[in-house]
């Protein structure tokens, strides 16, 4: 490939660590009468010697993501993070907060109202500035974090929850790559950036939101405690035993793609050839790449079924199998759901439990072949 250029530090030295081939855009979904083909780009990962930054090589894509339906485990995990960050007494009452959304949607603010915190006006600084999910998206990373920097008021914190590169090797989520999101945090490489534009890490969270993720609260240098806590020292260390430096741990998650992609494909044609209807449930960015990786058509998986209207009546990129409405989960009854986001699965067993009823039963795809939940 051509020299590429860090998007944290401009460092030119790194190493491919992730390819996973010729893709379609994650977030394009095509109506279900379009017959493609539909265009692919090149989907890789390359991860920075100088700073230690996992990040998307290029992508040609623009980004077109009908809005799906915020997941009960987002909404809960956004309440419980806000009170943690409360409980540390990081919330100023009377403060002014800044948030930069997620495309994927979901805001904190009205949790954050709640704790006397008014939105901040166009161009001002904030006492505190939240990004879930929402820096990744940039391409430039060194001048999203250094905005981000330049709109805190002194004395302020800065919150940026991201999927921890660390849960992304150890737990074998190579799908996690994808189009429009630039940049695979590790906490180490995190800290690096946040030096750069005169912030540190103060402390920090963990969830298990997405199998790992990290809400990281950040100062200017100077203000707070001189020294990260506990937590903050024990992500590192945690960064350090899977390796997120090294690039030939990254060489199992380039293995990954092709056991977990031919489990899939085998384990649907098994269904198929014994005559079992299959539904997927989840029309998620994560599930394309697995899909084509998988060379799965409608003939092995009929349809994907999203509570979002927005993506109903259009089908998965890459692939032929339509996006449906809940509804088809009675009409079809399906004997097994392939859910594409293990998150969900509290949610849809509340909120679908004819499949069940029916004797069907939740297949999770990250761990297909190993277990079933049940």
């Amino acid at each position: 490939m051509d020299v590429h250029a860090c998007r944290a530090c401009r460092g030119t030295a790194g190493h491919l660590v992730l390819d996973l081939g010729l893709q379609p855009a994650c977030d394009y979904f095509p109506r279900r009468d379009d017959p493609g083909p539909d265009p692919i780009y090149p989907l890789q990962m390359w991860l920075c010697s100088s700073c230690g930054l996992a990040q998307l090589v290029v992508d040609p894509t623009v980004p077109e993501e009908p809005r799906g339906t915020e997941p009960a485990a987002l909404v809960a995990q956004a309440a419980d993070a806000v009170a943690r960050v409360a409980t540390a007494g990081l919330l100023p009452g009377d403060g002014v907060v800044l948030e930069y959304g997620s495309p994927h949607g979901g805001s904190w603010l009205g949790l954050l109202a709640a704790h006397g915190l008014a939105p901040s006006g166009p161009g001002g600084q904030a006492d505190v500035i939240v990004d879930c999910f929402g820096m990744m998206h940039a391409a430039d990373q060194r001048a999203a974090l250094a905005e981000r920097a330049a709109r805190l008021a002194p004395g302020g914190v800065l919150l940026l929850q991201y999927h921890a590169l660390s849960t992304i090797l150890a737990s074998g989520q190579w799908n996690a790559l994808r189009h429009g999101h630039y940049a695979y945090y590790s906490t180490t490489a995190l800290t690096a950036m946040l030096a750069e534009v005169g912030l540190r890490p103060l402390t920090a969270w963990r969830f298990e939101l997405y199998g790992g993720t990290v809400l990281l609260a950040a100062t200017r240098d100077g203000d707070g405690p001189g020294q990260p806590d506990t937590v903050v020292e024990s992500l590192v260390a945690e960064d350090a035993r899977v390796g997120v430096r090294d690039p030939g741990a990254f060489a199992r998650l380039q293995r990954d793609v092709r056991v977990h992609a031919q489990a899939v494909h085998d384990w649907l044609a098994m269904q198929r050839a014994a005559g079992t209807t299959i539904l997927g449930y989840g029309a998620a960015s994560r599930a394309v790449a697995l899909l084509c990786q998988a060379h799965v058509d409608h003939t092995l998986l009929p349809a994907v079924i999203d509570a979002s209207p927005a993506k109903q009546g259009l089908r998965m990129p890459g692939t032929d199998i339509p996006v449906a409405a809940p509804d088809e989960l009675a009409g079809r009854g399906p004997a097994a759901v392939l859910l594409f986001v293990p998150d969900l699965l509290a949610e849809v067993r509340s909120a679908y439990p004819e499949v069940e009823q029916a004797g069907g039963w939740w297949v999770d795809v990250e761990t297909l072949g190993s277990r079933s939940l049940q």
